[in-house]
Protein backbone atom coordinates (compact mmCIF):
# COMPACT_ATOMS: atom_id res chain seq x y z
CA UNK A 1 0.00 0.00 0.00
CA UNK A 2 1.27 3.31 -0.87
CA UNK A 3 2.33 5.71 1.97
CA UNK A 4 1.61 9.71 1.79
CA UNK A 5 5.25 11.12 1.99
CA UNK A 6 5.22 13.36 4.77
CA UNK A 7 5.57 17.22 5.00
CA UNK A 8 9.10 18.32 5.22
CA UNK A 9 9.62 20.31 7.88
CA UNK A 10 10.27 24.03 7.78
CA UNK A 11 14.01 25.29 7.81
CA UNK A 12 15.23 27.38 10.67
CA UNK A 13 18.19 29.09 11.56
CA UNK A 14 18.61 29.58 14.88
CA UNK A 15 21.56 32.45 15.61
CA UNK A 16 23.08 32.07 18.81
CA UNK A 17 26.31 34.16 20.43
CA UNK A 18 26.97 33.73 23.18
CA UNK A 19 27.95 30.38 23.52
CA UNK A 20 27.69 29.56 26.79
CA UNK A 21 25.16 29.54 29.69
CA UNK A 22 21.91 29.91 29.73
CA UNK A 23 21.78 30.94 26.16
CA UNK A 24 23.44 28.13 24.88
CA UNK A 25 21.58 25.95 27.16
CA UNK A 26 18.48 27.40 25.57
CA UNK A 27 19.65 26.84 22.11
CA UNK A 28 20.53 23.07 22.66
CA UNK A 29 17.36 22.04 23.97
CA UNK A 30 15.10 23.36 21.19
CA UNK A 31 17.39 22.28 18.77
CA UNK A 32 17.23 19.16 20.07
CA UNK A 33 12.87 19.43 20.19
CA UNK A 34 12.66 20.88 16.84
CA UNK A 35 15.37 17.60 15.25
CA UNK A 36 12.49 15.07 17.01
CA UNK A 37 10.05 17.18 15.27
CA UNK A 38 10.99 16.39 11.90
CA UNK A 39 12.34 20.59 11.05
CA UNK A 40 15.50 21.04 9.54
CA UNK A 41 18.13 22.90 11.47
CA UNK A 42 20.54 25.04 10.86
CA UNK A 43 22.92 27.12 13.86
CA UNK A 44 25.45 30.00 12.88
CA UNK A 45 27.54 30.06 15.95
CA UNK A 46 30.72 30.97 16.35
CA UNK A 47 33.34 27.70 17.19
CA UNK A 48 32.66 26.56 20.44
CA UNK A 49 31.63 23.11 22.72
CA UNK A 50 28.46 24.09 21.84
CA UNK A 51 28.98 23.79 17.95
CA UNK A 52 29.95 20.53 18.57
CA UNK A 53 27.34 19.36 20.47
CA UNK A 54 24.73 21.00 18.36
CA UNK A 55 26.34 18.92 15.37
CA UNK A 56 26.46 15.99 17.45
CA UNK A 57 23.04 16.15 17.30
CA UNK A 58 22.02 15.90 14.38
CA UNK A 59 22.08 19.74 13.35
CA UNK A 60 23.70 21.58 10.42
CA UNK A 61 26.13 23.83 12.45
CA UNK A 62 27.73 26.63 10.17
CA UNK A 63 30.54 28.64 11.56
CA UNK A 64 29.69 32.35 12.44
CA UNK A 65 32.40 33.85 14.04
CA UNK A 66 31.03 36.93 16.39
CA UNK A 67 32.75 38.35 19.33
CA UNK A 68 30.63 38.37 22.34
CA UNK A 69 30.32 42.33 22.23
CA UNK A 70 29.29 44.28 19.87
CA UNK A 71 32.35 46.43 18.62
CA UNK A 72 34.44 47.41 15.09
CA UNK A 73 34.01 43.69 13.53
CA UNK A 74 29.98 43.93 13.98
CA UNK A 75 29.96 45.11 9.90
CA UNK A 76 32.10 41.74 8.81
CA UNK A 77 29.67 39.47 11.18
CA UNK A 78 26.79 41.18 9.65
CA UNK A 79 28.72 40.09 6.51
CA UNK A 80 29.34 36.91 7.32
CA UNK A 81 25.65 36.17 8.33
CA UNK A 82 24.54 37.10 5.09
CA UNK A 83 26.45 34.58 3.35
CA UNK A 84 25.07 31.65 5.35
CA UNK A 85 21.38 32.89 4.94
CA UNK A 86 22.22 32.85 1.57
CA UNK A 87 22.96 29.45 1.45
CA UNK A 88 20.67 28.19 3.69
CA UNK A 89 17.85 29.97 2.70
CA UNK A 90 15.84 29.26 6.12
CA UNK A 91 11.89 29.72 6.50
CA UNK A 92 12.27 31.63 10.41
CA UNK A 93 14.85 32.97 11.62
CA UNK A 94 15.33 32.76 15.63
CA UNK A 95 17.68 34.99 17.17
CA UNK A 96 18.93 34.68 20.61
CA UNK A 97 20.60 37.29 22.81
CA UNK A 98 21.61 40.67 22.13
CA UNK A 99 24.88 40.24 20.00
CA UNK A 100 22.98 37.51 17.72
CA UNK A 101 19.65 39.98 18.11
CA UNK A 102 22.01 42.54 16.64
CA UNK A 103 23.68 41.05 13.83
CA UNK A 104 20.83 38.64 12.83
CA UNK A 105 18.61 41.56 12.27
CA UNK A 106 20.80 44.07 10.32
CA UNK A 107 21.60 41.05 7.82
CA UNK A 108 18.17 39.79 7.73
CA UNK A 109 16.33 42.86 7.85
CA UNK A 110 12.85 41.89 7.63
CA UNK A 111 12.95 39.55 4.49
CA UNK A 112 12.44 36.61 6.23
CA UNK A 113 10.31 36.03 9.52
CA UNK A 114 12.43 36.78 12.43
CA UNK A 115 11.81 35.54 15.70
CA UNK A 116 14.41 37.89 18.45
CA UNK A 117 14.63 36.31 22.28
CA UNK A 118 17.43 38.55 24.42
CA UNK A 119 17.17 36.72 27.21
CA UNK A 120 17.54 40.00 29.08
CA UNK A 121 17.84 43.10 27.43
CA UNK A 122 20.94 44.20 26.46
CA UNK A 123 20.66 47.81 28.38
CA UNK A 124 20.82 46.35 31.55
CA UNK A 125 24.21 45.40 30.91
CA UNK A 126 25.86 49.30 30.72
CA UNK A 127 25.62 52.46 31.93
CA UNK A 128 25.64 55.94 30.50
CA UNK A 129 25.94 56.45 26.44
CA UNK A 130 26.06 52.95 25.76
CA UNK A 131 23.04 51.97 27.75
CA UNK A 132 20.87 54.88 25.52
CA UNK A 133 22.64 53.62 22.30
CA UNK A 134 21.14 49.74 23.25
CA UNK A 135 18.05 51.19 23.96
CA UNK A 136 17.40 53.57 21.01
CA UNK A 137 18.74 50.08 19.08
CA UNK A 138 16.16 47.86 20.65
CA UNK A 139 13.49 50.21 19.68
CA UNK A 140 14.27 50.18 16.06
CA UNK A 141 15.50 46.56 15.46
CA UNK A 142 12.18 45.26 17.05
CA UNK A 143 10.61 46.38 13.24
CA UNK A 144 12.61 43.83 11.95
CA UNK A 145 11.13 40.92 14.06
CA UNK A 146 7.55 39.79 14.15
CA UNK A 147 7.56 38.41 17.96
CA UNK A 148 9.82 39.57 20.67
CA UNK A 149 10.63 36.27 23.29
CA UNK A 150 10.73 37.42 26.60
CA UNK A 151 11.05 34.77 28.63
CA UNK A 152 9.14 36.02 31.74
CA UNK A 153 6.32 38.63 31.86
CA UNK A 154 9.11 41.14 33.95
CA UNK A 155 11.50 40.85 30.95
CA UNK A 156 8.54 42.20 28.79
CA UNK A 157 7.59 45.11 31.09
CA UNK A 158 11.44 45.87 31.11
CA UNK A 159 11.29 46.02 27.62
CA UNK A 160 8.01 48.08 27.07
CA UNK A 161 9.16 50.92 29.68
CA UNK A 162 11.75 51.15 27.64
CA UNK A 163 9.78 52.05 25.11
CA UNK A 164 10.70 49.06 22.69
CA UNK A 165 7.41 48.27 20.77
CA UNK A 166 6.53 45.14 18.97
CA UNK A 167 4.43 41.71 19.19
CA UNK A 168 5.76 40.13 22.15
CA UNK A 169 5.28 36.48 23.53
CA UNK A 170 6.31 34.96 26.84
CA UNK A 171 7.32 31.53 27.15
CA UNK A 172 9.02 31.03 30.35
CA UNK A 173 12.28 29.22 30.33
CA UNK A 174 11.88 25.45 30.98
CA UNK A 175 14.95 23.23 32.16
CA UNK A 176 15.34 18.76 31.37
CA UNK A 177 13.56 17.79 34.66
CA UNK A 178 14.97 14.24 33.34
CA UNK A 179 18.78 15.37 33.73
CA UNK A 180 18.23 17.79 36.90
CA UNK A 181 16.39 15.50 39.67
CA UNK A 182 17.15 14.72 43.11
CA UNK A 183 19.29 12.69 44.43
CA UNK A 184 21.55 11.91 47.97
CA UNK A 185 23.83 14.41 48.29
CA UNK A 186 26.44 12.85 50.84
CA UNK A 187 28.37 10.90 48.28
CA UNK A 188 28.04 13.75 45.21
CA UNK A 189 29.66 15.86 48.22
CA UNK A 190 33.00 13.39 48.85
CA UNK A 191 33.82 12.96 44.94
CA UNK A 192 33.04 16.92 44.01
CA UNK A 193 34.98 18.34 47.87
CA UNK A 194 37.40 15.29 49.10
CA UNK A 195 38.18 16.51 52.21
CA UNK A 196 35.76 18.82 53.32
CA UNK A 197 33.93 17.82 56.31
CA UNK A 198 30.51 16.12 54.80
CA UNK A 199 28.36 17.73 57.86
CA UNK A 200 29.65 21.49 56.97
CA UNK A 201 26.33 23.63 55.33
CA UNK A 202 27.16 24.15 51.85
CA UNK A 203 26.29 26.71 49.49
CA UNK A 204 26.39 26.56 45.84
CA UNK A 205 26.35 29.13 43.66
CA UNK A 206 26.76 28.72 39.65
CA UNK A 207 26.82 31.00 36.79
CA UNK A 208 29.58 32.80 35.09
CA UNK A 209 31.76 35.28 36.87
CA UNK A 210 30.57 38.44 35.82
CA UNK A 211 28.89 41.57 37.52
CA UNK A 212 25.84 40.38 36.07
CA UNK A 213 25.70 37.19 37.99
CA UNK A 214 26.36 39.47 41.60
CA UNK A 215 29.17 36.69 43.16
CA UNK A 216 30.71 39.70 44.09
CA UNK A 217 27.43 40.86 46.77
CA UNK A 218 27.62 36.72 47.37
CA UNK A 219 30.70 37.19 48.64
CA UNK A 220 30.10 40.72 50.31
CA UNK A 221 27.42 38.77 52.36
CA UNK A 222 29.80 35.50 53.15
CA UNK A 223 31.46 36.97 56.08
CA UNK A 224 28.86 37.25 58.03
CA UNK A 225 27.21 33.97 57.40
CA UNK A 226 30.46 32.13 58.69
CA UNK A 227 30.46 34.17 61.05
CA UNK A 228 26.91 33.13 62.50
CA UNK A 229 27.34 29.37 60.71
CA UNK A 230 30.70 28.20 61.58
CA UNK A 231 32.22 25.64 58.81
CA UNK A 232 29.71 26.67 56.42
CA UNK A 233 31.32 26.35 52.52
CA UNK A 234 30.71 28.15 49.53
CA UNK A 235 31.13 26.78 45.75
CA UNK A 236 31.41 29.21 42.72
CA UNK A 237 30.78 26.98 39.86
CA UNK A 238 31.52 28.56 36.45
CA UNK A 239 33.84 31.25 35.02
CA UNK A 240 34.41 34.17 33.95
CA UNK A 241 36.51 38.05 33.63
CA UNK A 242 35.71 38.55 36.92
CA UNK A 243 37.56 34.98 38.52
CA UNK A 244 40.58 37.19 39.51
CA UNK A 245 38.77 39.90 40.77
CA UNK A 246 36.63 37.17 42.99
CA UNK A 247 39.51 34.82 44.40
CA UNK A 248 41.85 37.70 45.47
CA UNK A 249 38.93 38.91 48.00
CA UNK A 250 37.86 35.04 48.59
CA UNK A 251 38.30 33.82 52.53
CA UNK A 252 39.41 29.94 52.38
CA UNK A 253 35.81 28.92 52.69
CA UNK A 254 35.16 29.42 49.32
CA UNK A 255 36.03 27.41 46.59
CA UNK A 256 35.83 27.84 42.95
CA UNK A 257 35.17 25.04 40.77
CA UNK A 258 35.84 26.78 37.44
CA UNK A 259 33.53 26.12 34.01
CA UNK A 260 32.21 22.26 34.25
CA UNK A 261 30.39 20.20 31.73
CA UNK A 262 27.69 18.71 34.17
CA UNK A 263 26.40 21.24 36.73
CA UNK A 264 23.65 18.89 38.25
CA UNK A 265 25.66 16.86 40.85
CA UNK A 266 27.13 20.46 42.42
CA UNK A 267 23.28 20.93 42.71
CA UNK A 268 23.01 17.82 44.49
CA UNK A 269 25.76 17.98 46.64
CA UNK A 270 24.53 22.20 47.82
CA UNK A 271 22.00 22.49 50.92
CA UNK A 272 21.23 25.65 49.68
CA UNK A 273 22.00 27.74 46.00
CA UNK A 274 21.79 31.07 45.63
CA UNK A 275 22.10 33.28 42.61
CA UNK A 276 21.98 36.95 43.28
CA UNK A 277 22.04 38.44 39.76
CA UNK A 278 22.00 41.98 38.95
CA UNK A 279 19.65 41.68 36.33
CA UNK A 280 17.93 38.48 34.24
CA UNK A 281 15.35 37.64 31.95
CA UNK A 282 14.38 33.89 33.86
CA UNK A 283 17.41 32.58 35.02
CA UNK A 284 18.03 29.07 34.28
CA UNK A 285 20.00 27.93 37.91
CA UNK A 286 17.25 28.13 40.42
CA UNK A 287 15.30 26.16 38.08
CA UNK A 288 17.79 23.49 37.59
CA UNK A 289 18.19 23.89 41.47
CA UNK A 290 14.59 23.13 42.69
CA UNK A 291 14.68 20.50 39.72
CA UNK A 292 17.45 18.91 42.01
CA UNK A 293 15.12 19.09 45.49
CA UNK A 294 17.20 22.22 46.86
CA UNK A 295 15.85 25.73 48.04
CA UNK A 296 17.18 28.86 46.66
CA UNK A 297 17.92 32.01 47.43
CA UNK A 298 17.83 34.62 44.19
CA UNK A 299 17.84 38.07 43.78
CA UNK A 300 14.34 39.55 42.91
CA UNK A 301 15.51 40.88 39.54
CA UNK A 302 13.19 40.03 36.05
CA UNK A 303 12.09 36.86 36.23
CA UNK A 304 13.01 35.40 39.69
CA UNK A 305 9.59 36.14 41.67
CA UNK A 306 7.86 33.82 38.09
CA UNK A 307 10.17 31.56 38.92
CA UNK A 308 8.78 30.65 42.17
CA UNK A 309 6.01 29.28 43.69
CA UNK A 310 4.12 32.16 44.81
CA UNK A 311 4.38 30.11 48.89
CA UNK A 312 8.53 30.45 48.58
CA UNK A 313 8.66 34.21 47.11
CA UNK A 314 8.67 35.60 50.78
CA UNK A 315 11.41 33.34 51.77
CA UNK A 316 13.57 32.72 48.62
CA UNK A 317 14.05 35.92 47.03
CA UNK A 318 16.03 39.22 48.25
CA UNK A 319 16.65 42.32 47.37
CA UNK A 320 19.47 42.75 44.29
CA UNK A 321 22.58 44.29 45.34
CA UNK A 322 22.00 43.65 49.57
CA UNK A 323 24.30 42.03 50.88
CA UNK A 324 22.79 42.68 54.50
CA UNK A 325 19.63 40.97 53.01
CA UNK A 326 21.37 37.66 51.52
CA UNK A 327 23.51 37.25 54.40
CA UNK A 328 20.30 36.98 56.70
CA UNK A 329 18.49 34.62 54.45
CA UNK A 330 21.50 32.34 53.43
CA UNK A 331 22.23 32.10 57.18
CA UNK A 332 18.21 31.55 57.87
CA UNK A 333 18.20 28.53 55.71
CA UNK A 334 21.06 27.41 56.39
CA UNK A 335 20.19 27.30 60.38
CA UNK A 336 16.70 25.34 59.63
CA UNK A 337 17.42 22.00 57.93
CA UNK A 338 13.60 20.96 58.16
CA UNK A 339 12.31 24.23 55.88
CA UNK A 340 15.24 23.28 53.03
CA UNK A 341 13.83 20.15 53.05
CA UNK A 342 10.10 21.84 52.80
CA UNK A 343 11.44 24.58 50.30
CA UNK A 344 12.99 22.08 48.04
CA UNK A 345 10.73 20.01 47.97
CA UNK A 346 8.10 22.46 46.97
CA UNK A 347 10.45 23.81 44.11
CA UNK A 348 10.73 20.46 42.44
CA UNK A 349 6.93 20.17 42.46
CA UNK A 350 6.40 23.28 40.85
CA UNK A 351 9.28 23.13 38.02
CA UNK A 352 7.89 19.62 37.10
CA UNK A 353 4.29 21.45 36.71
CA UNK A 354 5.25 24.99 35.08
CA UNK A 355 8.97 25.02 33.50
CA UNK A 356 9.42 21.63 31.91
CA UNK A 357 11.72 22.15 28.74
CA UNK A 358 8.79 20.53 26.80
CA UNK A 359 6.49 23.06 27.44
CA UNK A 360 9.33 25.85 26.05
CA UNK A 361 9.60 23.66 23.11
CA UNK A 362 5.81 23.35 22.60
CA UNK A 363 5.44 26.83 23.21
CA UNK A 364 7.95 28.19 20.66
CA UNK A 365 6.79 25.67 18.20
CA UNK A 366 2.78 26.76 18.32
CA UNK A 367 4.99 30.55 17.98
CA UNK A 368 6.35 29.37 14.68
CA UNK A 369 3.04 27.57 13.46
CA UNK A 370 1.72 31.02 13.59
CA UNK A 371 4.49 32.77 11.30
CA UNK A 372 4.20 29.72 9.04
CA UNK A 373 1.69 28.12 9.13
CA UNK A 374 -0.40 29.69 6.21
CA UNK A 375 1.48 28.28 3.87
CA UNK A 376 1.53 24.73 5.10
CA UNK A 377 0.80 22.23 7.98
CA UNK A 378 3.73 22.28 10.52
CA UNK A 379 4.69 19.35 12.44
CA UNK A 380 4.35 19.75 16.39
CA UNK A 381 6.59 19.15 19.39
CA UNK A 382 4.98 16.77 21.10
CA UNK A 383 6.56 15.92 24.85
CA UNK A 384 7.33 12.19 23.87
CA UNK A 385 9.23 13.95 20.59
CA UNK A 386 11.48 15.62 22.61
CA UNK A 387 12.43 13.80 26.21
CA UNK A 388 11.98 10.67 27.91
CA UNK A 389 9.18 9.98 30.13
CA UNK A 390 9.91 11.93 33.70
CA UNK A 391 9.38 10.91 36.57
CA UNK A 392 9.26 12.70 40.35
Amino acid sequence: MHQPVPEAGPRVLHVAQPVDGGVARVVRDLTMAQLAAGYHVTVAVPDSPLAADLAALGAVVRRWEAARAPGPSLWGEVRRLTRVLRDVRPELVHAHSAKAGLAGRLAVRGRVPTVFQPHAWSFEAVDGAMAAFAVNWERFGARWAERLVCVSAAEQATGQRAGIAGHYRVVPNGIDTGRFRPAPADAVRAALLPGVESAAPLVVCVGRLCRQKGQDVLLAAWETVVREVPGARLVLVGDGPDRARLAARAPESVTFAGAVEDTAPWYRAADLVVLPSRWEGMALAPLEAMACGRPVVVSDVDGARESLPAALADRCLVPSGEPAALAGAVTGLLLDPSLRASLGSRGRRHVLSTHDVRHTAGAIADLYRELLGGERPLPRVEPTECRESIHS
